[in-house]
């Protein structure tokens, strides 16, 4: 599915790489706040789930996923995760530009994210013979990172390639659109942008669903339908995401009151505020207020 960027109405995010080796391997555990907002980035994506289970959104489509799967995330793929239960993942971004010359021997090299929606999914056929090869090519690439022997960026490159070859090779399919699950089309999926975009612009106003709703022209039973299954989340409690994140970032980088901070944000009970705070984000609002205090202290 091609989506209409037009406007910018969730920036891209730009992924600082070094340009000698345009690459990031890390283990992440379970999904934080920002990662459960759609967002979209500049690098292509490699997914390994170490343990645990969770799901994807990504372009409207829900993938669920669980320890062994792989999943691939192109650079123009909106997307969201989280978090069912006990979810470690291996997360691979890499800067296209590092395989130019190997488009010159194999043009195909890229394809599982150029041709991704017609001959590839995002989720790998778990059920593929070949799946485990893959899972083996991961952990020795990280392995290779991690310990930063001689020559380890050039096996690094070398995983990668082959890991890329054999997704290329074994994993495509003849029409993966007859793969999926959902029917929010681009259109769809463009409105519920707009209206996110929206609840940024105004965090602090009293939304109501109906509200919401009129912004794209839709009742509000079948809005709440297409934003649920094109973000994860029914539209208020991404409300409350959006505003707990940006609550943090007040309380971080702020000297406002708590209960300044909980009034912009749009919360109109500071216990409310508290208690949806420590559920979302996994500590108080004084924790992270004393966090921040304590940063200051340790600069001066």
């Amino acid at each position: 599915m091609t989506l209409a960027r037009t406007g910018e109405i969730i920036p891209r995010e730009k992924v600082n790489l070094d340009k000698r080796y345009p690459i990031y391997i890390a283990d992440t555990i379970g999904v934080s706040s920002p990662y459960q907002k759609l967002h979209w980035h500049d690098v292509l994506e490699i997914n390994y789930i170490k343990s645990g289970s969770g799901y994807y959104v990504i372009n409207g489509k829900r993938f669920e996923f669980r320890q062994g799967d792989i999943l691939l995330i192109n650079s123009n793929d909106l997307h969201c995760a989280y978090e069912v239960k006990d979810l470690v993942i291996m997360v691979i971004e890499f800067d296209m530009s590092w395989f130019v010359s190997s488009l010159r021997y194999d043009p195909e090299i890229l394809s599982p994210y150029k041709d991704m929606g017609i001959h590839f999914t995002n989720l790998l056929d778990r059920t593929s013979p070949h799946i485990e090869e893959l899972r083996t090519l991961l952990l020795e690439m990280q392995q290779e990172h991690e310990q930063a022997r001689p020559s380890y960026i050039s096996l690094v490159y070398a995983h990668l390639l082959r890991f890329l070859s054999c997704v290329n090779r074994y994993f495509r399919l003849e029409d993966a659109r007859q793969c999926s699950s959902t029917n929010v089309s681009s259109l769809q999926l463009e409105k519920m942008r707009q209206v996110i975009h929206a609840m940024e612009e105004k965090l602090s106003h009293p939304w109501t669903l109906e509200e919401l709703a009129a912004i794209v022209y839709l009742s509000p039973s079948r809005f709440s339908d297409i934003f649920r299954r094109a973000v994860g989340t029914s539209p208020l409690e991404y409300l409350i995401q959006l505003r707990l994140e940006h609550a943090l970032m007040l309380l971080e980088q702020t000297q406002l009151k708590v209960m300044d901070v909980a009034m912009e944000c749009g919360f109109r009970s500071l216990s409310n505020f508290n208690h949806l705070f420590k559920k979302h984000i996994g500590k108080s609002p004084k924790h992270a207020r004393m966090r921040q205090h304590n940063t200051l202290s340790l600069k001066e």
